[in-house]
């Protein structure tokens, strides 16, 4: 009997299980897609634990699958659950679970790379970036192929304050390649230290919450997998527009075991190359003989920053592209070398 004034705890009424579910529809994880699923739902409590209280919250689960952690989301008495699933054969199974819980399910047959989601949940959640975070909430059990490409348009989206985060600083809940996720947890000096790293850490506190062993999925990958949870942060730790900073920390991070000086390098047009890289460093107090992962954040910040002047004064540096410099004079030596080639067998002829 519930308790007088106290709305009762919600709880799904008796279901087939996750392995029932897999085999009724006769589901198989399709290796291209690099889909693993986590039947154990010991586990999916476990990571929808690490995003802390949802009683009421609205949620929105990437890639359910076969719907293990969306029981794990119900459970935890969420308001409402927007479930985003590219691969039409789940959706029957998913549609199974909606019917399980009443109002509270909404299904999207679509693609997390494309769908809209600044429209995803009610106007009254919106909370200013600098307040708490709003009572809304991303999960999801990423597949490997999706992971890195979604984290960084998410990220670009924290940096514009866009896409789910129209709403204020939403929280999110991931998982990763266990290797993926100590990239994006990195301090300065380690082994993992890269990209990821940077342009993860100035936007958001990221923590790695725990490891699941890989013979936890079905099918099994030859890797562990890492729940990682993500709190935007209300200021930047670089506060220069995300493809700016993004431009400065990949060509930092282009030549790894090298000098950092040789992967700024890369910044500049072969013509300036020289000269430019030295102002840039010695304005940014960069100790050009570092490697890049012993930078801290507070030097990527001094190279962005001396880089943005940089480029208010010379706004083509910011388009200068290094790989298309590149290919443009392997062009030209193979053009060269085309009209070379008739001259020197006449030549020979003649002799």
């Amino acid at each position: 009997m519930a308790v007088p004034g106290k709305a009762a705890a919600f709880r799904l009424p008796p279901l087939p299980t996750v392995g029932d579910i897999i085999k009724l529809f006769r589901l198989k994880a399709q290796k291209q897609l690099s889909q693993n699923f986590l039947l154990d739902l010991r586990l999916t409590d476990k990571i929808v634990r690490q995003a802390g209280e949802l009683k009421n919250a609205h949620v929105c689960e990437v890639g359910p699958g076969p719907g293990g952690i969306t029981r794990s989301i119900l459970s935890a008495g969420v308001e409402q659950l927007l479930l985003i699933e590219k691969d039409a054969r789940f959706i029957p199974g998913l549609q199974m679970l909606s019917e399980a819980a009443p109002g509270k399910v909404r299904i999207v047959h679509g693609d997390i790379l494309t769908y809209k989601m600044e429209k995803a949940f009610p106007k009254h959640l919106k909370k200013n970036w600098e307040d708490e975070p709003p009572d809304i909430h991303i999960i999801g059990n990423l597949p490997f192929s999706v992971s890195t490409p979604l984290i960084i348009k998410w990220l670009e989206n924290v940096s514009k304050k866009d896409g789910p985060f129209t709403y204020g600083r939403t929280q999110m809940t991931l998982t990763f390649q266990k290797e993926v996720a100590e990239r994006l947890t990195a301090n300065p000096g380690g082994k993992q230290r890269s990209r990821l790293s940077i342009m993860s850490q100035h936007l958001c506190t990221v923590e790695n919450c725990f490891v699941i062993p890989g013979e936890a999925f079905v099918p099994k990958p030859e890797v562990d997998v890492a729940v990682v949870h993500f709190t935007p942060l209300v200021q930047p730790k670089i506060q220069q527009p995300f493809e700016l900073v993004e431009k400065v920390v990949r060509s930092v991070f282009q030549f790894r075991r090298k000098y950092c000086f040789r992967g700024i390098e890369t910044l500049f047009p072969e013509s300036e190359r020289l000269k430019r890289t030295e102002h840039l460093m010695m304005t940014a107090n960069v100790d050009p003989t570092l490697r890049p992962f012993q930078l801290s954040m507070s030097h990527f910040r001094n190279l962005c920053n001396t880089f943005r002047k940089m480029c208010d004064e010379d706004p083509s540096l910011f388009t200068y592209n290094y790989r298309e410099e590149l290919r443009q004079q392997k062009k030209m030596r193979r053009l060269l070398r085309s009209t070379s080639q008739p001259k020197q067998i006449e030549e020979e002829s003649q002799l």
